[in-house]
């Protein structure tokens, strides 16, 4: 059962990769606690917990803030996400049911909806439930439990303007779906893999500034 450490941590994080808290802004264990109707020691625990995954820091004298944008941290979380959903899924392909797919065209008419609707929100929302409907599927909880992890801690914020990517993304959605109909696991997972890897690159021109090199090749440094 959920203990309220949890639920705060919930709601920060979705606040923080909402972009309703802003990069930056600090976080006061006594108006938090207030937001949630808690006292200071579920806060204090969920401020620790976030700080291990990266998106607050703890300052001394200064009290606790949202973290910036660590690129080296970022790119290992790329990496990191590119050897696990792939992998995932193409044992999801080999376990999914014609029926339980139908489940997946569902989620992409709602993903159409967000994106129509201009709201990066729900959009980031639908994405992730698209996504782990077919990790969900692999077969082996704890590996969705580290793909979840990861997800947790991505800059999902800095995507929330980006109609262009999201364009793009749902075009690639599209064909992943149609790459699990065909049964076709190793299509499914180079799609996967292909998504990220746009995703990461979007991402990473809007956090540098710049055009970087695909982390993930091992030629790069």
């Amino acid at each position: 059962m959920p203990t309220k450490r949890d639920a705060i941590v919930e709601a920060l994080r979705r606040r923080i990769l909402g972009g309703e808290i802003e990069r930056g802004s600090r976080l006061r264990q006594d108006e938090v606690a207030t937001w949630f109707d808690a006292s200071i020691t579920p806060v204090r625990e969920a401020f620790h917990r976030l700080e291990a995954e990266g998106l607050v820091v703890s300052e001394a004298h200064r009290g606790v803030r949202v973290a910036g944008i660590d690129l080296e941290r970022f790119k290992a979380l790329y990496v990191t996400r590119m050897l696990l959903e792939p992998y995932a899924m193409r044992r999801a392909v080999l376990r999914i049911s014609r029926h339980e797919l139908k489940g997946a065209y569902a989620l992409l008419d709602e993903l159409a909806q967000a994106n129509a609707a201009g709201d990066g929100s729900l959009r980031n929302l639908k994405t992730r439930e698209f996504h782990f409907f077919f990790y969900r599927h692999c077969g082996m909880p704890g590996l969705v439990g580290e793909i979840e992890a990861k997800w947790d801690s991505f800059p999902w914020d800095f995507t929330l303007d980006d109609a262009a990517r999201a364009d793009q993304s749902h075009h690639e959605h599209i064909e992943l779906v149609e790459a699990v109909r065909s049964v076709d696991g190793e299509a499914a997972a180079r799609l996967t893999a292909e998504h990220i890897r746009r995703g990461f690159l979007s991402l990473s021109r809007k956090i540098v500034g710049a055009e970087i090199e695909d982390p993930f090749d091992v030629d790069v440094d």
